[in-house]
């Protein structure tokens, strides 16, 4: 068994890749590991197909936590801080209108986020390549609707599969109410958080509900080391940021939504929250993503311009963070003159150097997405679907933005009426749970 993120040796090229990409000079590990017959390729898919032997495997666990200790540079310490504090120095969150209507904006938040994973769902690990050629296939591009494989080339299907866990019940001729997906787990386990412990809730309390909520393979990258973490003694405060180098990945920005959906028009409060959550699992700009998604969700259910959502989310981020500038960079190439293959072009041209799961160019992708589908919930998702990287995150985080600012009872009913206002879940007390008792127990919450 190779259990994906969680093998020494292939951490090992995943953190040097972050250590690079943070400016910490990690040559001489990297040479100790490639002397020793180390790969620096790292696994995309998470594992490599045979085990390392047992005296690499061991090498690799002594040089990740060589790469933990390795000094930040100054410029990176002070661009991209960590603590609460520091983050929020410069919160300066735009005017908001008084929220109304925030019954029907929450459940359109909640049914937004479903379609948009859907969307998402079969084409995620799929490339940008692939995903045109699939939906061009079938007549279906641009993007107007759920995949299909109804008319695909064979071809084409061989050369880009269907994932495989989604596309059972991910395709238009298979949908069957909303199917289960991590980009929908975790809202549950923060409403959880929130019915439990209200906003008082501590890093203490995420990892508690993880371990009863969430099997570990239901978890992945630096969720799934976070959790191993936790299992292996240490504190929660510390799990994110022991041998994990997926702490700038996207995974912390798809589970904090509902933060601010339960505090509209407060970015900065739900901003808090999310940072709390993410903790936990991520560091820097994959808590940033947090936050942003959080403050960003709280801008929406006022049913503010998409503009003042984004601005919003910018306004709980460090301003001279990669964040920060990944969403002014998804921004602005909205607003020019390139149509839409061609700046979802331009955004692999920028960011395509990072991993898929990348918190970077998911973010520069979203903001493009929202800034060109201005609250329009099927501009939106095609467009956060049809640029590729982690599909069925950025469409359901997307989604949720365009959901809230449309409210349910204006969403186009082609993405709504396959969902049923069913989704199938594992999450202990949730099974078969409808969007319509989400949104009410929401609401509630955030009373």
């Amino acid at each position: 068994m190779r259990l994906s993120w969680t093998q020494p040796e292939d951490l090992v090229p995943h953190a040097l890749e972050a250590a690079r990409l943070d400016g910490r000079d990690a040559a001489a590990i990297r040479d100790r590991w490639t002397t020793a017959g180390g790969s620096t390729q790292a696994p995309v898919s998470g594992a490599t197909p045979r085990p390392a032997p047992a005296a690499l495997r061991a090498l690799a666990r002594d040089l990740l936590a060589e790469l933990d200790a390795l000094p930040d540079p100054e410029a990176l310490r002070s661009s991209e801080p960590d603590e609460p504090g520091a983050i929020l120095a410069f919160a300066a969150p735009p005017e908001l209108p008084v929220p109304g209507d925030v019954e029907d904006r929450v459940l359109g938040a909640w049914l937004g986020r479903a379609a948009g994973c859907l969307l998402g769902k079969p084409v995620e690990k799929i490339s940008l390549d692939g995903i045109r050629a699939i939906a061009k296939s079938t007549g279906n591009w641009p993007l107007d609707g759920y995949f299909t494989e109804q008319g695909l080339d064979p071809a084409i299907a061989a050369a880009h599969p269907w994932n495989r866990r989604s596309r059972p019940t991910s395709l238009a001729e298979n949908i069957d109410g909303m199917p289960e997906d991590d980009d929908l787990n975790f809202p549950l386990v923060a409403l959880t958080l929130l019915e439990r412990h209200g906003d008082a809730f501590t890093t203490d309390h995420v990892a508690q509900a993880w371990l009863d909520l969430l099997p570990g393979g239901r978890v992945f990258t630096a969720e799934r080391i976070a959790y191993r973490n936790l299992l292996d003694g240490i504190e929660p405060e510390r799990a994110g940021a022991v041998r994990n180098p997926f702490r700038d990945w996207i995974g912390a920005q798809i589970r904090t939504d509902l933060y601010g959906w339960t505090r509209p028009g407060l970015p900065v409060e739900a901003a808090v929250l999310a940072w709390t959550d993410a903790r936990l699992s991520h560091g820097r700009n994959g808590v940033y993503g947090a936050m942003f998604a959080a403050a960003a969700a709280s801008a929406a259910v006022t049913g503010a311009p998409v503009a003042a959502v984004i601005e919003a989310g910018l306004s709980v981020v460090p301003p001279n963070s990669r964040y920060a500038t990944a969403i002014r960079f998804g921004a602005d190439l909205a607003a020019g003159d390139l149509d839409d293959e061609a700046a979802v072009d331009a955004l692999h041209a920028q960011y395509g150097h990072l991993h898929w799961v990348h918190v970077l160019n998911n973010a520069a992708l979203l903001a493009f997405a929202l800034a060109r589908g201005d609250g329009d919930l099927h501009r939106t998702i095609t467009l956060a679907v049809s640029g590729g990287w982690d599909t069925d995150s950025v469409g359901a985080t997307a989604g949720a933005v365009a959901g809230a600012l449309t409210g349910a009872k204006a969403l186009p009913r082609r993405w709504t009426d396959p969902i049923d206002d069913r989704y199938a879940t594992s999450v202990p007390g949730f099974a078969g749970v409808r969007f319509t008792d989400l949104a009410a127990r929401t609401l509630e919450v955030s009373r």
